[in-house]
Order: structure tokens, then C-alpha cells, then sequence
């Protein structure tokens, strides 16, 4: 009998151990996965990058001081990730208003924001949790 607590308690001490593991991985923020502001920071740049040799659409920046783009991506991803950031910038039907972004258009950002997540090491549920959460303003950037 006592042999049996002994092997019940065991196996309850295990996967509580696992348990705690799991949910601490599981609880990590997504800001934190993605480096904090330094790795969203990297992030951006790369996304600049990867956006000014990219002819589906550079035309929409065409008037946009790129600077304060920088500076509100760094601020909308690390918003969005749940990072203790503050977002500044307009809503995202104000941002885009008037642009009319295609869907192909808003794909290709897509595929330059993989590719700059992948420059900057980020890993990639990550990458995954990230594009989850940005794909919700889809129908509020193309209705714009």
C-alpha cells in the first residue's frame, strides 16, 4: 500500500514539475519572445529593408516620412505583443484611409515581415503568435 502512495505521489510531483514548466514557456509574452523593443527594433529595420526594394509596394510610401513610420511600427508590434509600450499613432482604418491597399498588396507586407522576422533570428511560433494577432487589422488596412 505504502508503495503505491509512494508511485501516486511520485507520478503527482512529476507532472506538476511538468506542468509548471510548460505554463512557464506557455506565459512568456510574445513581446519578450520577439527580444523586447531591441528585437522588435531589429524587426522594423528589417521590414524597411525588405520594403524598399519592393515595387508591389513602394508606392504607398511614397509620401511617408519614414522615419516616423519606424518609429510607430516599433510602437504598434510592441503594443500588439504585449509589451509595456504605448502605441501614439492613428487607428489603422485612419492610417491607411484612402490608400487602397489590395489584398496582394497587404500579402507582400506580410512576406516582407516573415522575411524580416527570419533576418532577425526570430523564432518562429513566435513569428507565428505575431502574425495571429496582426492578421485582426486585415479588414480595417484593405476597407481603408
Amino acid at each position: 500500500m505504502k508503495a503505491i502512495i509512494r508511485i501516486f505521489a511520485l507520478v503527482f510531483i512529476i507532472f506538476n514539475c511538468l506542468t509548471a514548466c510548460t505554463n512557464l514557456s506557455s506565459k512568456t509574452k510574445l513581446y519578450d519572445q520577439l527580444g523586447g523593443t531591441t528585437g522588435i527594433t531589429h524587426i522594423v529595420d528589417n521590414l524597411l529593408y525588405e520594403l524598399s526594394s519592393n515595387d508591389q509596394v513602394l508606392p504607398l510610401f511614397t509620401n511617408t516620412d519614414i522615419a516616423r513610420f519606424r518609429q510607430k511600427m516599433i510602437e504598434f508590434i510592441g503594443n500588439v505583443a504585449g509589451g509595456p509600450v504605448l502605441y501614439s499613432g492613428d487607428n489603422m482604418v485612419r492610417t491607411h484611409k484612402g490608400m487602397a491597399i489590395t489584398p496582394g498588396q497587404f500579402n507582400s507586407v506580410v512576406e516582407d515581415l516573415i522575411l524580416a522576422m527570419e533576418s532577425s533570428g526570430t523564432p518562429v511560433a513566435a513569428q507565428n503568435h505575431l502574425l495571429q494577432l496582426l492578421a485582426r487589422y486585415y479588414s480595417e488596412i484593405i476597407s481603408a
